[in-house]
């Protein structure tokens, strides 16, 4: 291969490790560079004191995106990964003590709708029915098509206007059922790609069908082995990964990438250079002003962005064989605390959490009678000026004490590893400008064609994966995003 065109990946997230993949079976050289100590990106795992964290996605769903990569190898995922699924997908709590599942399971689903809120069973099947409809156009059809043109958001336009895209999600949802608490069960999935259900555009609504299309799954050996069977595939194919290797500068010339610029004064030519770094801060950041027409600072500069977080990772010393692996706890507010998060941009003084608990799938993730955790709570992103080095430790206890007074009692007491990642290590550490968790709010007008292209409309032989760009956040849409390449960026012996 060392004729070949060479390609150059920033970052090593999963749409970095997945476009190394699919450019090293088209026929390229790939050198993948990592300015952290290890690969994942988003998905980074932390290991201290026996415990290993997640620090990113914590579910599979669309596992197919997975297999076609170890296939792209000539290896078989099953055999290498145990994806074990978890039920139920998740288990909400209300503030005032109701729970209700999130099953993937039609019949089961049915009768916890109707447990929970009788009156709306049909209208829970007409929405399924609805979520499966945008899932065929949205997701089978649309999820690896690049949008290069107005005019191809035009073509599909009529089809996204027959599936009602001009709702929000919680808008749709609301047109089928009443009950207010199956509204946001139905609806708190656009959180987790960093969307607001009361503005994300209602083909987000797919994800319900894709969560019982194909369950809610987890590896064995946690997300980590997902990204290290990646990595294994790259090296076995002749690919090279560089940790520590911070990328300063998208070199162009002529308007067209020639390679990059490490914060090392170390060049690197690439014929082609491929961005897993945060869609914003790549544009704004590291291709120089006088190289981009379309994405110009004040463009990027008014982007909406989506929230960030707040995660707390801790173990315990003891286990809680009742929490269930996905926890969500909604606090009083719904739409008035998305509101602050998003629109007002203040640091509310309630919240509502996502609980990890991955030990409750693969206890190996902690040391004998303990148990690993992650909370996250939504927060806005460094534009309302919170100041986290004073927020975090106050914040923090804040969760702790909700946790301990809900579903982990004497947590205080039992606590044996804690860490914090606050919206300042989003963009000191991830370079997501911002602080932003999930690049642009997936609104309409930030949706497909109005997101920064996977193919750079403003440098040739520049091109962009992960959640910043088409199709969006999520492990499926950052493979989705990879998966675009193979229609956009030639085959080696063509370049």
């Amino acid at each position: 291969m060392n004729g070949a065109p060479h390609a150059v990946v920033i970052g090593s997230g999963f749409g970095g490790l997945a476009a190394a993949v699919r450019l090293l079976a088209r026929g390229y050289r790939v050198s993948v560079l990592e300015r952290r100590d290890g690969p994942g990106g988003r998905a980074y795992v932390l290991r201290r004191d026996g415990f290993s964290f997640d620090c990113g996605p914590t579910v599979v769903t669309a596992p197919f995106l997975l297999e076609e990569l170890w296939a792209l190898a000539g290896r078989r995922f099953g055999d290498e990964v145990e994806l074990r699924q978890v039920t139920p997908c998740y288990a909400i709590r209300f503030h005032d003590g109701q729970w209700i599942d999130f099953l993937d399971d039609d019949e089961a689903m049915t009768a916890e709708v109707r447990r929970a809120s009788p009156a709306d069973v049909d209208g829970f099947r007409r929405y399924m029915a609805m979520s499966e409809r945008i899932f065929k156009v949205g997701f089978e059809g649309l999820s690896d098509v690049p949008f290069a043109s107005l005019g191809s958001m035009l073509r599909i336009a009529p089809s996204m206007v027959r599936l009602e895209s001009y709702r929000t999600v919680y808008g749709l949802v609301s047109r089928f059922v009443r009950d207010e608490k199956l509204r946001q069960v139905l609806s708190f999935h656009t959180l987790l790609v960093g969307g607001n259900p009361f503005t994300t555009t209602a083909i987000y609504a797919l994800i319900s069908h894709v969560e019982k299309k194909w369950g809610v799954s987890y590896p064995k050996g946690g997300i980590g082995a997902l990204v290290d069977g990646l990595v294994a595939i790259i090296r076995q194919l002749g690919g090279e990964i560089r940790f520590c290797a911070d990328v300063a500068e998208i070199e162009v010339t002529g308007g067209r990438a020639q390679g990059v610029r490490l914060a090392s004064g170390e060049r690197i030519a690439a014929d082609v250079v491929v961005s897993n770094a945060d869609a914003a801060w790549t544009y704004r950041h590291l291709v120089a002003a006088s190289a981009r027409r379309r994405w110009t600072d004040r463009r990027v500069e008014r982007m909406r962005h989506s929230m960030s977080l707040f995660v707390w990772y801790f173990g315990t010393r003891r286990t809680y064989p009742d929490v269930k692996h996905h926890t969500i706890l909604m606090g009083s507010r719904y739409r008035g605390l998305l509101d602050d998060i998003f629109d007002r941009q203040v640091l509310a003084d309630d919240f509502s959490l996502y609980l990890h608990r991955p030990t409750a799938t693969d206890p190996s993730l902690a040391p004998a009678g303990h148990d690993a955790f992650y909370v996250l709570s939504p927060v806005p992103h460094l534009g309302a000026g919170i100041d986290w080095s004073r927020t975090a430790e106050p914040y923090r206890r804040r969760i702790e004490q909700t946790l301990a007074s809900t579903v982990l009692p004497d947590l205080e007491s039992n606590l044996a590893f804690s860490s914090c990642f606050t919206p300042q290590q989003f963009m000191d550490e991830l370079l997501s400008l911002q602080g932003a968790a999930f690049g642009p709010q997936p609104i309409l007008l930030q949706s497909a064609y109005f997101r920064p292209h996977n193919k750079s409309e403003d440098v040739a032989r520049l091109f962009l994966v992960g959640a910043g760009t088409h199709p969006g956040a999520g492990l499926p849409g950052v493979l989705s995003s990879a998966k675009v390449l193979d229609r956009v960026l030639p085959a080696a012996r063509d370049l």
